[in-house]
């Protein structure tokens, strides 16, 4: 479900799709990411990053072990356009990912709440997020959860490469009512 949801947006870096997957599978950190299930079945997923993890990994080893050295090493640059690391008392969430087969039935707003519980269980005071400019059912999505746009930065070189040409940063306070908790864990 990751793979569907980023597979686009990764998989410059980390293609072929079955290599990707392989990927992402093995440097998965399930400490940063919380999950619906129904029925027993994933059908949502959001990662955040959070006291210097993150829900998907892999070292600059890892990838060149993956990928070998000469193909590694532009796949490398890929990736680094990708980092973002939270600033003190800042949670910032890796993206969000919904079955298509339950989207619009609750699940992104359940997945956003839990994560919004974590970061005030952790001290944090906002939530950050990257949204791209292809994907405005989540941005609506984030907007409803009060995230509001804070600063957006075009990026025509990636249109071809990614399938996106802007990425709109977005911040939500963290609130009371979050310390009171998200859904159920």
């Amino acid at each position: 479900m990751y793979w569907d949801a980023f597979g686009r947006k990764l998989g410059p870096a980390l293609n072929p799709p079955d290599t990707g997957r392989d990927f992402i599978a093995a440097h998965v950190h399930h400490d940063r990411g919380v999950t619906a299930l129904v029925d027993g079945a994933v059908v949502g997923v959001a990662g955040y990053q959070l006291g210097g993890r993150a829900l998907t990994g892999g070292t600059v080893r890892d990838v060149l072990s993956t990928y070998g050295l000469f193909r590694g090493l532009p796949r490398l640059a890929v990736l680094a356009l990708f980092e973002r690391t939270p600033r003190k008392g800042e949670l910032v969430m890796d993206g969000i990912a919904v079955d298509a087969h339950h989207r619009g039935g609750g699940i992104g707003s359940l997945l956003l709440k839990e994560v919004a519980a974590i970061a005030a269980e952790n001290g944090c005071r906002r939530i950050r997020l990257d949204v791209i400019d292809t994907n405005p059912r989540a941005r609506a999505l984030y907007e409803r959860h009060g995230f509001l746009a804070q600063h957006t930065e075009q990026t025509p070189y990636l249109r071809r490469l990614m399938g996106f040409g802007a990425v709109t940063t977005m911040y939500r306070p963290v609130t009371e009512a979050d310390r009171a908790g998200g859904g159920a864990r």
